[in-house]
């Protein structure tokens, strides 16, 4: 059976989604998206330029197969996040969100007060909101509460490449909520991608570690394989592990024994 998972009333097949920044040229990143294999991709509304048209706009590079996911990027009030999810419809791009309200211009955290706030007003307005937030259970909790189909903590700051920081708090997150757990921001490389997928997350989103790698179509390769050797091995289930040594073979009945 394959395995899915489903968001908003669609099914997905890949758990990799990816961004739309950061690439140094349009075929570039669409070489890198069509790798990827991700379904879903990110684009932040308040950074599109909207006099652009033909091959100079960005949204003719993504490939037609891909599902829009405008993000609220840049939005430092719950109020400038909810007027640009309103403008997102209104272009046509859907009703699903991914919503950031960021609370600080150095580090990019979110602010959670202004996020639940906007969250709440959104899906009343029959939004599918997926919530970037810090990784917080408390937090957490009430964005499902609020109605979001999934949270999606981070997993370190954007555009740091830092890794899974606090995998501890990502795994009490996927033990408080019953919706999916998407990791967000901070991979670096892919064995961070399959860090977070063997943690028990649905998927992971990542930009910067794909649009700024070297070879950034290699990359999207990697970043593919990781997610998906990630999953595998959260569903095989790992052994436990052990201060001392376990023979991988059995010591009865060896020869001179």
């Amino acid at each position: 059976m394959a395995d899915t998972w489903s968001l908003g009333g669609r099914t997905f097949a890949s758990r990799l989604l990816v961004g739309t920044g950061k690439y140094r040229d349009f075929p570039t990143m669409q070489r890198a998206l069509e790798a990827s294999g991700a379904e879903l991709v990110t684009v932040a509304v308040r950074r599109l330029d909207l006099s652009k048209t033909g091959p100079e706009s960005l949204l003719e590079w993504i490939p037609k197969k891909m599902t829009l996911l405008p993000n609220t990027a840049a939005c430092f009030t719950a109020e400038e996040a909810i007027r640009t999810c309103r403008l997102a419809r209104e272009l046509g791009m859907g009703d699903l969100v991914k919503l950031e309200v960021i609370g600080d211009k150095r580090t990019l955290f979110p602010d959670v007060e202004g996020l639940v706030q906007a969250a709440r007003v959104l899906v009343k307005e029959g939004f599918t909101v997926l919530p970037y937030t810090n990784d917080d259970p408390v937090v957490a909790k009430k964005l499902e509460d609020a109605g979001c189909p999934a949270v999606m903590p981070l997993g370190a700051p954007i555009g740091s490449g830092l890794g899974i920081r606090n995998p501890y708090n990502l795994r009490i997150i996927m033990e408080t909520v019953k919706v999916p757990v998407l990791v967000d921001a901070g991979v670096g490389t892919a064995s961070d991608a399959a860090i977070a997928m063997e943690l028990g997350a649905v998927a992971v989103l990542m930009n910067s570690a794909i649009a700024e790698a070297r070879e950034p179509v290699l990359m999207a390769e990697a970043m593919r394989e990781a997610v998906s050797a990630g999953r595998k091995a959260f569903l095989a289930g790992r052994i436990p592990m052990k201060l001392h040594a376990s023979a991988s073979s059995p010591m009865a009945g060896l020869i001179g024994s």
